[in-house]
């Protein structure tokens, strides 16, 4: 089941903050933008929130869409995962949880991490310091078990 956790509200005047101390002005284009991402819970590709807010922005342009996101994710206030295909796709969630993928659509859901303490000491090694971890877990989603006429149990055994 994906998860239904809304995006945090970005306080007044973070956003042009987060843009200004990037050089980036906090133009009507890029809060359009970031308003669509963060509006959204399905990890959007660039083209598709371009098509989303050039409905309500016309002419803008694609390129300013890509811009306006390396922006965000530079600032802390999105994350870009990158997935087998290389097609990038977006996500204004930023607190810690992992991704579920579904390799044949491609559909990506957020996952809440367990309440357990984290394991990165448990990928110390001598001469590396972990920072952050993050966990994606592919699979199949339920539409495309039932469009395959099967479903998968937990040991990755095909139900007959």
């Amino acid at each position: 089941m994906p998860n239904a956790k809304s995006h945090a509200t970005i306080a007044p005047g973070l956003l042009e903050g987060a843009l200004r101390a990037r050089g980036a002005r906090p133009t009507r284009q890029r809060r359009a933008i970031f308003a669509a991402l963060s509006s959204r819970l399905d990890h959007p590709t660039a083209e598709t929130l371009h098509r989303a807010v050039r409905r309500r922005v016309p002419g803008l342009s694609l390129a300013t869409v890509y811009t306006t996101l390396e922006i965000l994710v530079g600032a802390g206030l999105a994350g870009r995962l990158v997935g087998p295909d290389g097609v990038a796709r977006y996500d204004a969630r930023t607190d810690g949880h992992d991704h579920r993928r579904c390799l044949a659509c491609g559909r990506i859901d957020d996952v809440d991490r367990p309440e357990r303490g984290s394991p990165l000491p448990e990928y110390a090694s001598a001469g590396f310091r972990p920072i952050a971890y993050r966990i994606e877990v592919t699979g199949y989603c339920a539409g495309c078990q039932s469009k395959a006429g099967a479903s998968t149990n937990l040991e990755g055994e095909t139900e007959q």
